[in-house]
């Protein structure tokens, strides 16, 4: 009997050895545990102040969560076919070159709805157009008429004209010999910009005038023709388009189909240079588009 009490008493203790080394061994574990994760919280904690006070760690954290969040909105809407909002751009607005007549002056919103009719394109565009003129213009000491009857004969306010020669945008701007001037709004495409190229188009009639001394010789600059006898009748062109704005703007009633003069012919050498883009208005389809004027590029006359 003294031997089976002695049995259980020792069964008894290591039980409790057990019971004691597994619980301590437990919490051993838990202590550990909860200080790892301490220090891991700690860790990243501190990742993270450091990381955000940098602004190009945070910049491109910032980029990697935003990309991931907008895949994943992408995602959702292709999945529900509704294909227009999973490409959507609500700043686009605000980027489009377009103003309300409402925010014009009378002068500007009357010649900006004769504008729209008589080239058959939408008058809020036209009225970004001609307000930009008007403050350009003031700048610039140039009668806004002159400038956007230069982009009606040059290319017939499409902001995306090129000419065979390679003048692009609404005033038919050589980019690559102005290419210099485009660096301030970017670079080069910025010439399909239709403000970008209204105002870069005005720097380089700004300059062809003073270099030339007067409106009339400075559009022959501007065209190219500086070095031969004539210009195919651009400058004539224009400073008719001009008056007829002019009248719009003086109140007095010009109907949008009004004819401009004919071109008179270029001289034969001159003809192959002929920018496709400078067309006529719709109404005026019969009269002979104005001629680039020279063999050598448009406006390189400024650039010799």
């Amino acid at each position: 009997m003294r031997t089976i009490a002695m049995l259980r008493q020792a069964q008894r203790s290591t039980a409790k050895s057990l019971s004691v080394f597994v619980r301590d061994v437990g919490h051993g574990f838990l202590e550990i545990s909860h200080n790892t994760l301490a220090l891991v919280g700690l860790a990243a904690v501190a990742l993270l102040v450091v990381g955000f006070g940098r602004a190009d760690v945070r910049g491109e954290v910032e980029t990697v969560a935003f990309k991931w969040l907008q895949t994943r909105h992408e995602e959702r809407e292709v999945s529900s076919g509704n294909i227009i909002e999973g490409v959507s751009d609500h700043g686009a607005v605000t980027r489009a070159t377009a103003t309300d007549l409402a925010d014009l002056t009378r002068q500007q919103a009357t010649l900006a709805n004769w504008i729209s009719r008589r080239y058959k394109v939408a008058p809020e565009p036209i009225g970004a157009l001609v307000q930009e003129a008007w403050s350009i213009g003031k700048r610039a000491g140039l009668d806004p008429t002159l400038i956007l009857a230069i982009m009606a004969v040059e290319s017939s306010f499409n902001p995306f004209a090129q000419s065979n020669v390679g003048a692009q945008g609404l005033m038919q701007v050589m980019t690559r010999v102005h290419d210099d001037k485009y660096e301030a709004f970017g670079g080069t495409h910025a010439a399909f910009d239709p403000i970008s190229n209204l105002r870069v188009g005005v720097q380089v009639l700004k300059d062809c005038i003073s270099r030339a001394g007067g409106v009339q010789a400075g559009l022959r600059y501007y065209v190219g023709a500086a070095l031969i006898e004539g210009d195919g009748g651009y400058a004539g062109r224009v400073m008719a388009e001009q008056a007829h704005m002019r009248d719009v703007v003086d109140g007095k009633r010009v109907p949008v189909n009004i004819a401009s003069p004919l071109i008179v012919a270029a001289p034969a050498a001159t003809a192959a240079a002929t920018p496709a883009s400078d067309a006529a208005p719709a109404e005026e389809a019969t009269a002979p588009p104005p001629s680039a004027a020279t063999a050598e590029d448009k406006q390189l006359a400024l650039a010799r």
